[in-house]
């Protein structure tokens, strides 16, 4: 296992936690395992999987992938924060295969971020994958930081957008863009 389960049970010792305790007593081994699966876009190669599916075609098309699942975990608390993203790009002579779309968002989120960082990165991508003419990526996110311990802001959507290309010098394209439903 890539994580070590002692270091999970010292932490519970640490807490006052009695690690043999029943109840406790695979936790550490749990821990570990969710923190390996939580992390995993660390031990993902992100051009291998969008390599598969890149395909060549003849469009100037909009390709717009909506609602796309994000579970990452903020890098600054290690909680958890959730909620949907929202991919299009003009396409100028290769596409993605749409599964591809959530993988590559898949992957990026499974590392501890920053929000802003994770929606940057994810433009990024597939924009040295594709080169389309124009990206435009939209994450909205409940922080579980921000909802159980600091403001408990209960309910407070944070969304972020990070946009390229063709559509980046357009206001007009920046400002609509808040209205990815």
């Amino acid at each position: 296992m890539l994580f070590r389960s002692e270091l999970v049970r010292e932490l519970l010792i640490e807490l006052g936690e009695d690690p043999e305790r029943e109840g406790i007593l695979k936790t550490p081994m749990r821990v570990a395992k969710s923190l390996e699966f939580l992390t995993s876009g660390y031990r993902k190669e992100l051009k291998t999987v969008i390599n598969e599916a890149v395909f060549q075609a003849e469009s100037n098309s909009m390709i717009i992938a909506r609602d796309i699942e994000v579970y990452s975990m903020c890098e600054h608390h290690m909680l958890p924060f959730f909620g949907r993203c929202h991919v299009g790009y003009i396409a100028k002579d290769k596409v993605l295969g749409l599964s591809k779309l959530a993988r590559t968002v898949e992957i990026i989120a499974r590392r501890p971020q920053q929000q802003e960082r994770l929606t940057r990165e994810i433009r990024e991508a597939i924009e040295s994958h594709l080169d389309p003419s124009g990206v435009l990526v939209m994450v909205e996110a409940t922080h579980s930081c921000m909802q159980i311990r600091g403001a408990k802001a209960h309910g407070a959507v944070m969304r972020t957008r990070s946009v390229g290309g063709r559509w980046e010098d357009r206001k007009s394209t920046r400002l609509n863009s808040s209205h990815a439903n």
